[in-house]
């Protein structure tokens, strides 16, 4: 009750802040900032709600226990399997992915379904999923429009063209009537008062039933007139069926006709022309109204094109098309026949496809529940089931249908899901048997003692308190050091118990490798409460920036009010002071506090804004958020000044996507506009990127010189100057590389003392290296990659402590796994080496750590953990061509 009263004045002072913000005229503004002072006190006040640490979510994906195995599982299937079977073991690898957060791997793994479909169905289905995954991408499409064909990727398919014709009819053959008499040439249907001449064996020849009736010993096959009123066709639509049976097509007719013939052709198993009249209305579908109305006519009368051609509108209008009732009602209805029809051999995968759509609009909807109902009864292998069981599991439980809940997770858990019983365990302490999931999580860790996960220690972490939670917390951290729960849940601990720089460090520590919002969030009221309003402002505006429309407190209050709030506490900055600020970071490579000051810039100056979304952009890649730096480029074309420099950001959203040769072409236009800094410094990037020709090198030193001579500020021309010294050590002038880098640390672009340490090194001066980047590492915030660098230009003792110091920072490199594993190995460790790699993989599924483990696992003779490790690392990059090597090397040496 009491947390109730506070969450309500906190949304009456929300509201009535609003209230006074928009009407200045009518409150003092004194009154202003005395409730403002007031809302954020209770806040303060209140420091137990605030800061609380939410249980982590139980993930409705795919987490098998050894995804290596898994994935190797998939590999050795692709290689044996009948081509029929191929896009659905790329959607299991899509599945595994997906639990391992790899998004990029995920968009590889359905690609690979969508060009190695066997059918038109399969076709269409990731293909839509593609197109689904690439919203927000339309500008991309808009640009290479009249670049490339990439552009009609995903457009319509002519499905009648593809899909096969219909088996025809037997004809006779013979114009005799089995009682001996010849048969009259024409035959008269009356319909009505209409009568319709029509060729008595073309009819006959439309089906074995009018053969058998016009040929055979019913009293019609002496008759020259029928009566056909009875039969439900018009006398258009049975002059259609004349006109068809001479010719063989049908003409221009509407679609009300071809419905009428549809159903006639259908019962009276006239197969040609049912499927002319299918592959005819399939070409009238064109809009989602046209595809709702003939949907049902497709799946009643079995008609596979038409019901293809429905299908591909309702896909090519996702996500919009499931907010449409109609539809909804199509898919949630159909039955396993009319999925056939729809579907053809993929149901599985379209109810897999509609399920993620319908996750994303609303996790908890009777849509999304019944798409996965559907989903399980399209399940065709043990795999595809426990995947099907645990996801409408979770449904079941946000829904709070306990019971069917834990019936499903039951399912997932027998067919050897492992991680459902995270949901069962979740059931139990909620109906108050915290000792049984205490004791169930103990089993599962018990029996995967080798294998023993992260999430495993987590969960059971829920179920217990003091000492025993701690332990478990910090093993799931060793075991898996990118969950965020155990950081959080420690930080507020120790704030709880005024240990400040205690949980500081704690939360400081997951930030300065995953910049995770729940994480920002938590850190930001830390603030709040210590009443450090400059840092709960940073924090919030690099929340705003990742996610504009982020709501804080449990979704319960927008991030965008909080910043009002805490705003009137700090102090205002001017344009001026905004840049200096942003130097200041941006020089000691404080990233999320240069994120926080160009947000700040973006609200409240007057700088232009094309120029500020783009160095967003650039600092949001560093962060590792490509959608948001995605996004922020596409604002600062949005917001370019005039036409030269939006040319430039159409030319980086295009080499960021990987398109560039076009970026480089936009380069060029821009340049011949206008010579700027930021086009001579894009067509340099994208050429040392793309070209492999080693004279390109004088041309990219060229074209960063004029970019050089180009007015611009010392952030970038800091960065373009350490651009130039790379390539010059590149090169092997060591001086001219000096100078750049010299001259770039003398406008404060601190990362040029790694180019500097080079030089040092490559001119055998190791100390004066290492001496360089002990500079960086005390200027630099985040500094993890300065420690892996330096570890280069030490004697082996050190590096081994700068790169514990590395892996301690950022658990995501893997360098110095491989380093420490590769030292293992050289003193005849074999088993701590392959050990130190296992560390790595179990959390990060990285090409090279399968790599140099299979090559371990080849040395000490185990040929089927050599050759798991490399079917799996085919999995992850398939054209890795040492990787095929040695997977040739290991296959040939298989018993």
């Amino acid at each position: 009750m009491e947390l109730l009263l506070i969450t309500l004045s906190f949304f009456l002072y929300i509201l009535l802040i609003r209230f006074i913000l928009t009407s200045k005229n009518f409150v003092p503004y004194f009154l202003q900032n005395l409730l403002i002072q007031v809302s954020l006190d209770k806040l303060r006040c209140n420091s137990e709600s605030l800061i609380k640490v939410p249980d982590p979510p139980i993930l409705p994906y795919f987490k098998p226990i050894d995804y290596v195995e898994a994935l190797a599982h998939i590999h050795e299937e692709l290689e044996t399997c009948h081509p029929h079977e191929r896009s659905n073991l790329y959607l299991m690898k899509f599945q595994v992915f997906r639990g391992l957060s790899e998004s990029k791997l995920m968009r590889r793994s359905l690609r690979a379904a969508w060009q190695k479909a066997s059918c038109v169905h399969e076709k269409l289905i990731f293909g839509a999923w593609l197109k689904y995954e690439k919203q927000g991408e339309e500008l991309i499409v808009d640009l290479l429009r009249n670049c490339s064909n990439s552009a009609q990727e995903f457009s319509h398919m002519d499905l009648a063209s593809l899909l096969p014709v219909g088996v025809n009819a037997c004809s006779s053959g013979k114009a005799i009537s089995s009682n001996g008499g010849p048969a009259p040439m024409n035959v008269v249907f009356r319909i009505g008062c209409e009568r319709i001449v029509c060729n008595r064996q073309k009819i006959a020849a439309l089906s074995a039933p009018f053969h058998a009736m016009l040929n055979g010993c019913f009293t019609e096959s002496l008759s020259e007139d029928i009566d056909f009123s009875e039969n439900n066709i018009s006398a258009s639509g049975m002059r259609e069926i004349s006109k068809f049976s001479l010719t063989g097509y049908l003409d221009e007719v509407s679609a009300d006709i071809l419905l009428e013939i549809l159903v006639f052709a259908n019962r009276f198993c006239c197969e040609t022309l049912k499927d002319a009249c299918d592959r005819k209305l399939a070409s009238l579908v064109s809009s989602r109204d046209d595809a709702v109305e003939l949907m049902d006519y497709a799946l009643e009368e079995d008609s596979r094109v038409l019901a293809a051609s429905c299908l591909q509108v309702f896909l090519h209008e996702l996500p919009e098309c499931l907010s449409d009732e109609r539809v909804v009602r199509i898919f949630a209805n159909a039955n396993r026949q009319q999925r056939l029809i729809m579907a053809g051999p993929a149901s599985f995968s379209l109810y897999c496809l509609l399920s993620e759509v319908a996750t994303n609009l609303d996790s908890q909807s009777d849509t999304l529940a019944c798409f996965l109902e559907l989903m399980l009864d399209s399940a065709e292998n043990e795999k595809q089931r426990l995947l099907a069981f645990h996801q409408l599991g979770c449904v079941r439980l946000l829904r709070k249908e306990f019971d069917e809940a834990e019936n499903l997770f039951n399912e997932a858990f027998k067919a050897g899901h492992v991680y459902s019983v995270v949901g069962l365990g979740r059931i139990s302490y909620m109906r108050g048997q915290s000792q049984w999931s205490y004791e169930k999580l103990s089993s599962v860790i018990s029996s995967q003692l080798e294998s023993a996960l992260g999430w495993m220690h987590q969960e059971r972490s829920l179920y217990c308190e003091g000492d025993r939670k701690w332990e478990d917390l910090e093993c799931a951290t060793k075991l898996d050091p990118t969950l965020t729960y155990p950081y959080m849940y420690r930080a507020a601990s120790l704030m709880m118990k005024q240990d400040v720089q205690g949980a500081l460090s704690e939360i400081n520590q997951i930030l300065g490798f995953k910049l995770a919002l729940e994480c920002l969030e938590l850190r930001f009221c830390f603030y709040l409460v210590l009443e450090n309003y400059q840092s709960a402002i940073c924090d919030v505006q690099a929340i705003l920036t990742l996610s504009p429309d982020y709501r804080m407190f449990e979704g319960r209050v927008a991030a965008s009010q909080l910043r009002m709030l805490v705003r009137e506490h700090i102090e205002n900055w001017t344009t001026a002071d905004c840049w200096m600020q942003l130097y200041d970071r941006w020089s000691s490579v404080d990233d999320i506090g240069s994120l926080s000051v160009i947000y700040q810039m973006l609200a409240e100056s007057d700088a232009p804004k094309g120029v500020l979304y783009f160095r967003q952009s650039l600092l949001l890649l560093r962060l590792n958020c490509p959608e948001a730096a995605m996004r922020s480029l596409q604002l600062a074309r949005q917001h370019a000044s005039d036409e030269h420099e939006r040319l430039v950001y159409e030319g980086w959203i295009l080499y960021d996507t990987g398109h560039c040769e076009e970026g480089l072409q936009k380069a060029e236009e821009s340049i011949k506009i206008k010579r700027s800094f930021e086009a001579f410094f894009l067509k340099a990037y994208a050429l040392a990127d793309s070209s492999q020709d080693p004279s390109c090198s004088s041309t990219v030193v060229s074209l960063l010189e004029e970019a050089l001579k180009c007015p611009s500020d010392r952030l970038r021309k800091g960065q373009a100057l350490n651009n130039l010294g790379s390539i010059y050590v590149d090169c092997g002038k060591l001086e001219l590389a000096a100078d750049c880098y010299i001259n770039a640390l003398k406008i404060r672009h601190t990362r040029a003392h790694q180019g500097l340490a080079r030089v040092h090194f490559l001119r055998n001066e190791k100390a004066a290296a290492y001496e360089e980047m002990t500079k960086l590492i005390e200027k630099a915030r985040n500094n993890a990659s300065a420690y892996e660098k330096r570890s280069e230009y030490c004697e082996r003792e050190l590096a081994k402590a700068d790169l514990e110091r590395v892996t301690k920072l950022d658990p995501l490199r893997v360098y110095p796994y491989r380093y420490r594993a590769a030292v293992l190995m050289d003193n005849h460790k074999e088993a701590e080496a392959i050990a130190e790699l296992s560390r790595a993989i179990a959390f990060k599924a990285d090409l090279h750590l399968l790599h140099l483990r299979a090559a371990f696992h080849e040395h000490i003779g185990d040929v089927m953990g050599a050759l798991r490790d490399c079917r799996a690392a085919l999995c992850v990059d398939p054209y890795h061509q040492e990787m095929l090597e040695l997977h040739s090397r290991v296959n040939s040496h298989e018993p």
